[in-house]
């Protein structure tokens, strides 16, 4: 049956449709909001400038992310030995904050592709033998961030070693300073362009090997809910991009002499 302009009927069946497709144009065309947690005390990964607002490595790449995601982020700082907790409380939705990509966190979390490689080195005092073997530091003190890869890695394989635990890996840094550590263990990159280009450094050098795979990770990748398979697949896709039009070169290039991949 054919509805004339003036039929009721049809009018209220214009204006339902027009709402629908009012709806439907509204929600998709709504941005995406994200919440990313990083560390935020782990320069030059993450820290707060003077002002107090997050900056570094990792806070750069979470912005170029959510602009190639169209989405509206927002970076917050957590403690490094509850940011899986938070992550799972639904404190936020991801976290970018150079996470190593380990077996056992893979059963707890949903990773990204890899978007940094991982290598671990001991700094101690120069002339400090190269031999970094368990046996050889068996009795040593080794200083290690509290949750970290690397700490799980020294509780694992160096058991008889003297572990110390700190919850930065700059409180660890100035107890080797200060000689109550004889080793420091955790990220080369962060060493390198960190504690060993400050003038307390002047004495401490690498020791031992690389070291690098197995229960110290797979290289590092961002970390979602494993429920979040749409977020997950929307990361992955902007690691992608980021990487293929030089973003992450030019980022990479504002922190470090050297490429991360």
């Amino acid at each position: 049956m054919p509805f004339l302009p003036g039929d009721t009927r049809f009018s209220r069946r214009s204006v339902f449709l027009l709402l629908v497709l009012s709806l439907w144009a509204g929600a998709s065309s709504a941005q995406d909001s994200y919440r990313i947690a990083t560390e935020g005390t782990y320069p030059p990964w993450s820290f707060k400038d003077a002002r107090g607002e997050l900056q570094g490595w990792d806070v750069d790449i979470a912005h170029a992310l959510c602009e190639k995601m169209k989405a509206k982020c927002e970076i917050v700082a957590q403690d490094w030995d509850g940011i899986l907790p938070g992550l799972l409380a639904r404190k936020y939705d991801m976290i970018v904050a150079s996470m190593a990509i380990t077996e056992q966190r893979r059963q707890r979390v949903a990773f990204s592709d890899k978007y940094k490689e991982t290598v671990s080195r001991f700094v101690a005092r120069k002339g400090t033998s190269a031999d970094v073997s368990p046996a050889a530091l068996k009795g040593k003190s080794i200083g290690v961030q509290r949750g970290s890869i690397q700490a799980g890695y020294l509780s694992r394989e160096y058991k008889n070693s003297d572990l110390r635990f700190y919850d930065t890996p700059q409180a660890a840094e100035l107890d080797l300073v200060a000689g109550r550590v004889e080793y420091i263990f955790g990220n080369m990159v962060t060493y390198y362009v960190g504690f060993m280009k400050t003038p307390q450094a002047k004495d401490f050098d690498f020791v031992g090997p690389d070291l690098k795979g197995g229960l110290l990770g797979e290289g590092n990748g961002i970390a979602l809910r494993k429920d979040d398979p749409q977020t997950l697949a929307k990361v992955n896709a902007a690691l992608a991009a980021i990487r293929a039009d030089g973003t992450y070169d030019r980022i990479t290039a504002k922190y470090f002499p050297f490429k991360l991949m």
